[in-house]
């Protein structure tokens, strides 16, 4: 006979015993303390009881079911374990249990655990990066030095090219901070009418630090900025952090971190030329919702994931913050490794969860069975079918963000004007994520277009002109934003493919 939990593990079972005790009697108590007994002797937690491929996680698509949650159940009654003779039992770790023990110099760490950890990488771009130098300044003194000059990456990219006096106020506090502390890595951007007489200036943040080799694997890389998370596709912890915490790192080098526990996702199959990531995050969104993984770590396994590029796993990974998460990660592989190869010259360690680490639950999709998916207002797990969508009048197109700027999701774009060889109906902005993208929308030639590149294809249907490399109208930013909404309007936004 199998019994499933809904309880935390760290409920106390003694004041559980109390309260049988108290409302049902010695009888039950008694059978109780034989239980308690029983799960002491064989120090089983929740995430240790085994897991059992039953109770299907409902949605179908197409009538088929793509994917099923694994619940964790207590395994039938077992002779009695025998005390180890090494001592201390051991018990597996996953990957981001891994990381924080290693930057944290502990030999083995366990979910709801609060270490310090040792940061590898700190990332701030011009809207936080003022109000963390601020706190830096107030806490460790106006003439503190930060911890690592050649650990602290500032990348202005949210507010740039505007006239609004105080948004570009903010990259000149960026600009003097870079100065005064000689910051190794500061690209800065100073020539706002011509974004390409700046050789230092990126784009997106979070694009960029990929770009730049910032994104290692087994490292800790946190941000002042939600989506800190994309970093996750190279196999390290990587998480958006206040401006107090990020004050903090700046002088200290360390943050506490509470261990959060592991959500484990695990796609199969071959994956159709209509999709892209964006569909594979959507329909984990819609499995769990927004709050799904609030405080958890998201980890992607399987074939499918094996087979994605490093921008789409950038994708995957972006999301997870939609869901709540607190990281996602990938396990780096040959594809991470080759990604990395003329990016970085930093030695690094890659790790991998142990065949016996504990998940909180696992969710197993077949995407060969899904569908193009969007997400409609006003959340992203308020998911549907594409399909389903068509009759539904838009006002406006803007393809890019750090989700859905980069040069894989321009190259599917392109593709589809090119087989649909019509124009816009609605305006259509493009918005580069970076420098570097945008380079490639205006030369890289597009699969079977006999030469044509993006930008190229992009005029031809009609669509507006490639902008400056930033966030653009994606944070929203000051009125005079490159395709910022000042009316209410229906969108399609923040976009990475067109169906």
């Amino acid at each position: 006979m199998y019994v499933v939990f809904f309880f935390s593990p760290r409920i106390n079972l003694f004041l559980f015993g109390f309260f049988v005790s108290k409302f049902l009697g010695n009888v039950l108590l008694a059978n109780y303390s034989f239980f308690v007994i029983l799960l002491m002797q064989k120090d089983v937690g929740f995430s240790a009881f085994r897991t059992q491929p039953s109770f299907p996680f409902s949605t179908h698509i197409s009538k088929q079911r793509v994917c099923k949650k694994i619940v964790s159940v207590v395994a039938p009654q077992q002779s009695e374990r025998k005390p180890s003779t090494t001592g201390a039992v051991k018990t597996g770790m996953t990957m981001t249990e891994k990381i924080l023990a290693r930057t944290s110099e502990k030999p083995h760490l366990s979910p709801g655990e609060n270490v310090w950890v040792n940061v590898n990488v700190l990332m701030t771009h011009d809207v936080c990066g003022p109000g963390a130098i601020g706190i830096f300044k107030k806490e460790f003194g106006q003439n503190a030095k930060v911890w690592d000059r050649e650990k602290v990456v500032i990348i202005p990219d949210h507010y740039i090219f505007t006239t609004d006096e105080r948004a570009n106020r903010n990259v000149d506090i960026l600009r003097d901070f870079c100065t005064e502390q000689n910051i190794k890595y500061f690209y800065d951007i100073k020539d706002l009418g011509n974004f390409k007489a700046n050789p230092d200036y990126k784009g997106v943040c979070h694009v960029a630090l990929a770009q730049e080799g910032h994104c290692r694997p087994g490292e800790v890389l946190l941000g002042t900025d939600s989506h800190t998370c994309t970093a996750g596709a190279f196999g390290q912890f990587a998480t958006g952090i206040g401006n107090t915490d990020a004050g903090f790192v700046l002088g200290a080098g360390k943050l506490l971190l509470k261990v959060p526990p592991t959500l484990r996702f695990v796609m199969d199959g071959e994956m159709p030329d209509y999709l892209l990531a964006k569909d594979l995050i959507l329909q984990i969104i819609g499995e769990i919702s927004v709050a799904g993984a609030t405080y958890k770590a998201m980890e992607f396994v399987g074939s499918t994931i094996e087979s994605l590029t490093m921008e789409e796993r950038m994708t995957l990974c972006n999301m997870v913050i939609e869901a709540g998460g607190k990281n996602g990660v990938v396990p780096a592989d040959t594809t991470t490794f080759n990604y990395l190869q003329d990016k970085t010259s930093v030695p690094y360690e890659p790790v991998y969860s142990d065949g016996q680490a504990r998940f909180l639950s696992e969710y197993r999709f077949d995407i060969s069975k899904l569908e193009p998916l969007v997400a409609k207002p006003h959340s992203p797990d308020n998911r549907a079918l594409a399909r389903e969508c068509k009759d539904v009048k838009i006002d406006r197109v803007y393809i890019g963000s750090c989700t859905g700027g980069k040069t894989e999701d321009f190259m599917a774009a392109a593709k589809v004007f090119l087989a649909s060889g019509k124009k816009v109906k609605v305006p259509t902005f493009l918005v580069p994520a970076t420098q570097k993208v945008w380079m490639d929308v205006y030369s890289l030639p597009v699969p079977g277009s006999g030469g044509k590149t993006c930008s190229q294809i992009f005029e031809e249907a009609g669509c507006d002109t490639p902008a400056s490399p930033s966030c653009g109208a994606c944070l929203g930013g000051p009125r005079d934003t490159y395709a910022r909404m000042n009316e209410p309007k229906a969108s399609y936004f923040d976009f990475s493919r067109i169906t």
